[in-house]
């Protein structure tokens, strides 16, 4: 069944300790690896992440979205209060838009389609999200067949909404987990990948400062 969580213990990698795709004055672009948080957990052996390790090389970065702690890939962060106010923005009125790639369990038939089905906490087994019509909010998710393999489909994942575990919930539902992904895969998808095979690809932002329309992009590994 869904849910069989492998137990926690984190240990985020160190190599390399902190990957740029692109810095200037106003932002910083990092490929995040999976396994590492994006912003520190309230507990001290959880302050390692992303955010901390930016601030370490530049003291002004600030996180603008998250990726889950097992999501690798492009991410953003504003280096001064008006980029990342800027930036922020961005996310917030849907000017943003950003591509993923995941392996799911099983073959899909179709070729692309889209989910739009409301998402909300599992109050009782949080930090889990699940479908609700009722209370739930708007979650679209859209998607595309790469390639196949026996058992297994490669997809194209496009957000445009951001809801908690979205892309991880819209999947399940659709019948095809993604592989590795501790919290919502059944055994069987759970063990089909040593981590959660879901990768922020391609990021498209408008640059705070200049107004140019810039794409940023982090290779998948899987």
């Amino acid at each position: 069944m869904p849910g069989t969580v492998r137990p926690f213990e984190y240990r985020p990698p160190t190599d390399p300790f902190l990957s740029i795709i692109h810095s200037d004055e106003h932002i910083l672009v990092l490929d995040k690896p999976s396994g590492l948080l994006t912003v520190a957990g309230k507990q001290p052996d959880l302050a390692d992440c992303l955010e901390a390790r930016a601030q370490q090389q530049f003291p002004g970065a600030r996180i603008v979205h998250r990726l889950d702690k097992d999501t690798s890939g492009v991410i953003i962060l504003g280096l001064t209060a008006s980029a990342h106010a800027h930036l922020g923005l961005q996310f917030e009125k849907r000017k943003t838009r950003k591509t993923y790639i995941a392996r799911v369990w099983g073959e899909i038939p179709e070729e692309a389609g889209r989910i739009n089905k409301p998402i909300m906490t599992d109050w009782p087994n949080r930090p889990k999200q699940h479908i609700d019509y009722e209370r739930g909010r708007e979650a679209i998710t859209d998607w595309r067949v790469l390639a196949r393999e026996p058992g297994i489909t490669r997809i194209e994942l496009k957000p445009v909404t951001g809801r908690s575990h979205q892309l991880r919930v819209h999947m399940l539902d659709l019948g095809y987990p993604i592989l590795g992904d501790n919290l919502y895969a059944p055994a069987e998808a759970l063990a089909a990948a040593p981590c959660l095979q879901l990768h922020a690809h391609t990021l498209f932002v408008t640059h705070p400062e200049t107004g140019v329309a810039c794409q940023f992009e982090s290779p998948c590994s899987f």
